[in-house]
């Protein structure tokens, strides 16, 4: 059972109703420009990436115009800023291991502001290639744990081809190869299953249990980083005590 990936469905479920929307719209913006770019293809159909960003974009209600100019950003001039990829890495509190993934115009701007985050939650960043090994990267479609037939997930999951299936509070997650995430997520919405979020994402190899108090500070640290608009993501291999969890959900 995963503590981050309970803080993480937990962050998915209070982003439906958070107001801060146009940051949300931003996020979602970046993440469509670089997998429109990456894959050297503007056409969902036949860029998976793009796909997966745009239906995020489409359960966020964020507006077509936003999506197109973010698509149009990636092959166009845009607006003389380039777009850029990074990811750091550093320890939390009681030692948990952090990587958070930035796209972000302005590197000095981004490292500083992530430096802040883990500076003043008791953090410190660390060196490139640190942290990075204790993850694995793997697909992750969330589900709703209330509105399914758990058992019917797994047996559609497994034969679907997902490798693992991780009771995350009050989610459901179905674990994947990356490279399986869009054809699993596509066929389990083919069966009816209501898909929360899906997502690449850096998944521990082995976990740190946090004590209450540490593990408060280390949920601050993930709320200052998810505020900053260059984070994309926040992957960690901190698990929180259920009765902490249940405090913020």
């Amino acid at each position: 059972m995963s503590g981050h990936s309970k803080w993480s469905s937990i962050k998915h479920k209070k982003a439906a109703t958070d107001a801060k929307r146009g940051q949300l719209f931003t996020k979602i913006a970046r993440d469509i420009t670089m997998a429109a770019r990456n894959g050297q293809d503007p056409n969902p159909e036949t860029n998976p990436s793009l796909r997966l960003a745009m239906q995020k974009a489409k359960s966020a209600n964020m507006p077509n115009d936003n999506v197109d100019r973010a698509i149009k950003r990636a092959f166009g001039p845009g607006d003389g800023e380039i777009l850029e990829e990074v990811t750091y890495e550093g320890y939390g509190p009681g030692g948990c291991a952090v990587l958070v993934d930035a796209v972000t115009t302005n590197r000095n701007r981004t490292v500083a502001e992530v430096r802040h985050a883990f500076s003043r939650s008791g953090g410190s960043m660390a060196e490139s290639g640190s942290v990075a090994w204790q993850f694995e990267r793997r697909g992750v479609i969330s589900l709703d744990k209330t509105v399914i037939d758990e058992e019917d997930l797994s047996l559609t999951a497994i034969d679907a081809g997902a490798l693992d299936i991780e009771d995350a509070g009050l989610m459901i997650d179905v674990i994947t190869e990356p490279t399986d995430l869009i054809d699993i997520k596509d066929e389990l919405e083919d069966k009816g299953f209501i898909v929360t979020n899906a997502d690449s994402l850096q998944i521990p190899k082995q976990r740190v249990e946090l004590s209450d108090s540490d593990g408060r500070t280390v949920l601050r640290l993930f709320d200052m980083l998810d505020d900053l608009d260059d984070v994309a993501r926040i992957h960690s291999n901190a698990d929180f005590a259920d009765s902490l969890l249940d405090e913020i959900s």
